[in-house]
């Protein structure tokens, strides 16, 4: 039997710094962000907080260069900022 584990990343949307890749509706559908891959991997959870209200619910799908990509395309009030 195999045990995998999960983290939870949580952010305040004030200080969260993060590169938006791709929107839905003006909302930030997938993102990029600084993160230490030692210490975090592709299948832990992404949280972006503004006080009490969730705006990105994600999972990070994959880690490369010091960068994690997570997506939440469907509930995210997450502002997209710099689409590419």
């Amino acid at each position: 039997m195999e045990v995998s584990f999960c983290q939870t990343l949580s952010f305040n949307v004030k200080t969260f710094e993060y590169e938006t890749l791709s929107q839905v509706s003006g909302n930030a559908g997938i993102i990029k962000f600084k993160i230490d891959e030692k210490v975090y991997s592709p299948g832990d959870v992404v949280v972006v907080l503004d006080e009490t209200e969730i705006l990105f619910h994600g999972v990070i799908g994959k880690i490369e260069e010091g960068y994690a990509f997570a997506s939440d395309m469907t509930g995210s009030l997450l502002p997209a900022n710099t689409v590419q």
